[in-house]
């Protein structure tokens, strides 16, 4: 009789500095967007959950909020999410901007990943921009800071050497039958990523302080299966009048523009028909208080 294959599964907590391509690669790791994506740093603002199952593995993944010197009570929040879902896991899965090179948040997060315990795999990423003359001090580098741990030169954009990732993944993962059904994807709900896929869209379409003083609440999400249709109400917060007439646009153009955007990414991930309505408020200091963030889920 052949040997027995042993089943490994564990938590892989995907962190690392701002815009470093962390929700780019879960994307592709998990072969769907479940993370928004935009050129602007701090678009992940939560504990992401996304599972690839395998027949001798399960991997679950969670995507984080990035690094960053936070500035007010809701940065603190994104940290502190951060830090919680790196403790919580059973492997570390630390993400490098080959292209920008190792920064201070980069150095001082894989210094202390030297001295912890658990697995650890770093994933210099964005291979598709650097040259590779230039990506071996870089290797180098990286080797210093955590001796003895696998780094694995990568591009979430194109998906090149994804299934060595997955593969040095896979071999330092923890013996353990599966923790989710197969078919298990996340456990966040539909209305998370309707009002993700709004955010998203606003990040595009609005600039400077803007998309990092918003924030999108869903306040009514209703199916209706005989009609294959969902109805979506979802409420806009900014913190300024000018941030309002900034998202409103020219008589409304720009909202129209992000509500049709919107509501297309939502109909490809439900499947179903979507009719989005959306509503602009103007809450100053949302972002600094406890009990807003809270009912913003933040």
């Amino acid at each position: 009789m052949p040997p027995e294959t042993t089943h490994r599964a564990g938590f892989v907590a995907l962190v690392g500095r701002t815009n470093a391509g962390k929700s780019t690669l879960l994307n592709r790791l998990l072969g769907r967007k479940l993370a928004i994506v935009t050129p602007k740093p701090q678009t992940t603002r939560h504990r992401i959950l996304g599972v690839v199952s395998r027949a001798d593995a399960q991997f679950i993944f969670v995507d984080t909020p990035g690094m960053h010197e936070a500035r007010n009570l809701l940065g603190q929040r994104m940290i502190k999410v951060a830090r919680q879902s790196l403790a919580d896991a059973d492997v570390a899965l630390w993400v490098v901007d080959a292209e920008a090179g190792l920064r201070p948040e980069d150095r001082d997060g894989l210094a202390a990943l030297a001295k912890d315990k658990r697995p650890t795999v770093v994933a210099l990423n964005k291979l598709d921009r650097v040259r590779k003359p230039a990506l071996l001090p870089l290797l180098s580098e990286v080797g210093n800071l955590v001796p003895g741990r696998h780094v694995v030169p990568v591009s979430a954009l194109r998906g090149e050497n994804l299934d060595d990732l997955m593969g040095t993944l896979g071999e330092v993962l923890p013996e353990s039958p599966p923790l989710f059904p197969e078919d298990f994807e996340t456990d966040l709900p539909e209305k998370f990523f309707a009002a993700e896929m709004v955010r998203e869209q606003l990040m595009f379409e609005t600039h400077q302080e803007v998309p990092y003083q918003l924030a999108v609440r869903i306040d009514a999400f209703e199916e209706k299966p005989a009609k294959n249709l969902v109805v979506i109400e979802a409420q806009i917060v900014v913190a300024r009048p000018t941030q309002r007439a900034i998202i409103l646009g020219d008589k409304g153009s720009r909202i129209r523009d992000v509500g049709r955007k919107a509501r297309m990414a939502i109909e490809r991930l439900l499947g179903v028909r979507v009719y989005l309505a959306l509503h602009v408020k103007v809450d100053a200091g949302w972002f600094a208080r406890e009990r807003t963030l809270e009912e913003l889920g933040l």
